[in-house]
């Protein structure tokens, strides 16, 4: 048995709404006791005096599949990071790959659509590896509408990814905006028999392509009410950029109407992604009011100068990471666009947080602090913060019970059902799963920037996954491997 008391901290717990001076027992892998707690015989006393303890964040949105890059989302307060929104495949080979190195935090990956349609439209076997999923972005084979025998293969390689414990569908239709629609309604409609969440980056909406053939956002309001299925919405501030309140009203009147929508955000004007995706063709950047020297190469920091090295890049390495900047968070209209983002009702924080590469071309390490030189995108090192920061230090929007419950409660409630273990995250009481993070509310804050991109976020002063502590005293443990995995019920 292993035994944690913190003593005296500002205990928050967005499921039951407590929020008040407590001690918390952590013991062998759970919440013990929260209250009053006596002596605990050979216990780790941790001094919690002025700091706010809650559970860990829950980042539905992680394509950081290594130690260096969960070592960053844990100095961020990340306790366990998911990545539904593309997914891995195989997934028995994503899990077994991921146990036998170890992670610092709990993780998991839903059933991937594009991994699905690329084997079976393009003859790409999927290598359970996110750098082999974005080199499968710029790969136009798979971007076609199927025949309907190709449709019935690759529904059917879905099925068996989830009887492999995916949790859930991962649909990156921003990647084959031009698929027939009939196609994603297909995908719900397994979704919702197997009783799992979809998770999409939806299509372009029609400011950004009027040719779509249905607007993202609106595809998925019309799905979800005519399928059942639960549908997280992911990413709405960079799918949306300018355009993010009207979106958000097609979602808020989904739900309005009993759709099971949900949607996340992140506070950045910046994404990323491979720089042979679809939309950043240059002639459709130019709809986004963007040029190519919007896109910054991660690896090797090159502003892509013009349209002809643009469309030498993605024919030549289509699956190298590049940020994309969108919105420009130093005009105050595009600040409060991200704000509202992360303001709007019941909106989840997620981080799409990227690898940390290396000029060499690696993306893992097992030094910490990190070897200089690694890159990655600063969502993976301070969304969370960043959020804490913008939303309850600088603007009030949120009170510290609100920002756990966005944080926290809330992504964990969207897999209730497929995954019934996540059931005890995402709060704080007894019987719930030590996942805890402890952290300054007077110092909470994002470092990283787009040109210093693996500066650790500062504030978390301890952070526990499973019992264990990952982080203690502002200092991360670099023995310290608890993750475990999180898997759907076999469907």
């Amino acid at each position: 048995m292993t035994d944690i008391v913190f003593r005296r901290g500002r205990v928050v717990d967005p499921g039951s709404g407590h929020d008040a001076v407590a001690d918390v027992h952590v013991r062998d892998g759970r919440v013990e006791a929260v209250g009053v707690v006596g002596p605990v015989e050979g216990a780790t006393e941790i001094d919690a005096e002025g700091l706010v303890v809650g559970p860990g964040f829950v980042d539905l949105h992680s394509h950081v599949h290594s130690v260096a890059g969960h070592r960053l989302q844990a100095m961020d307060g990340v306790t366990t990071a998911l990545d539904l929104e593309a997914g891995l495949m195989p997934l028995r080979r994503a899990y077994a790959d991921a146990a036998a190195d170890g992670r610092p935090l709990n993780y998991g990956f839903s059933a991937s659509w594009a991994g699905a349609r690329a084997r079976v439209l393009a003859g790409i076997e999927p290598d359970a590896t996110v750098g082999g999923m974005l080199s499968v972005l710029g790969v136009p084979e798979w971007q076609v509408t199927s025949t309907p025998g190709q449709l019935d293969r690759w529904l059917g390689v879905l099925e068996e990814e989830l009887a492999d414990g995916g949790l859930g569908i991962g649909v990156l239709m921003g990647y084959a905006p031009h698929s027939d629609p009939a196609e994603f309604t297909a995908v719900a409609r397994l979704a919702a028999r197997a009783g799992v969440p979809t998770f999409t980056h939806v299509r372009e909406i029609v400011e950004a392509d009027p040719s779509i053939p249905i607007d993202g956002s609106e595809e998925i309001a019309v799905v979800a009410a005519e399928t059942g299925a639960a549908m997280h919405h992911c990413h709405v501030n960079s799918t949306s950029r300018r355009h993010v309140d009207r979106v958000l009203a097609t979602l808020d009147r989904a739900r309005s109407e009993g759709s099971r929508v949900t949607v996340e955000a992140y506070p950045y004007g910046a994404g990323s992604t491979g720089v042979g995706a679809y939309f950043l063709d240059p002639e459709r950047l130019v709809r986004w009011g963007m040029t190519p020297s919007n896109l910054t190469i991660l690896r090797t920091g090159e502003r892509i100068a013009d349209e002809s090295r643009l469309r030498e890049l993605r024919a030549t390495d289509p699956g190298a990471a590049c940020i994309v900047e969108y919105l420009d968070e130093d005009k105050a209209v595009d600040r409060e666009l991200l704000l509202h983002s992360l303001a709007f009702p019941d909106a989840v924080v997620a981080s799409d947080a990227m690898p940390v590469v290396w000029p060499d071309g690696t993306s893992e390490s097992l030094e910490w602090p990190l070897p200089a030189g690694g890159s990655t995108h600063p969502r993976t090192a301070g969304t969370f913060a960043k959020s804490l920061r913008l939303m309850v230090r600088e603007t009030a929007t949120w009170t510290w019970s609100e920002a756990f419950r966005r944080c926290s409660y809330l992504p964990a409630r969207v897999l209730d059902d497929v995954a019934p273990a996540m059931r005890a995250k995402g709060r704080l009481a007894p019987g719930s799963d030590a996942d805890v993070v402890v952290l300054d509310p007077e110092s909470i804050t994002d470092n990283a920037t787009y040109f210093d991109s693996v500066r650790p976020s500062s504030g978390v002063r301890h952070l526990v996954v499973g019992g264990a502590l990952v982080v203690r005293d502002g200092v991360l443990d670099p023995t310290a491997l608890p993750g475990r995995a999180v898997r759907g019920e076999p469907r």
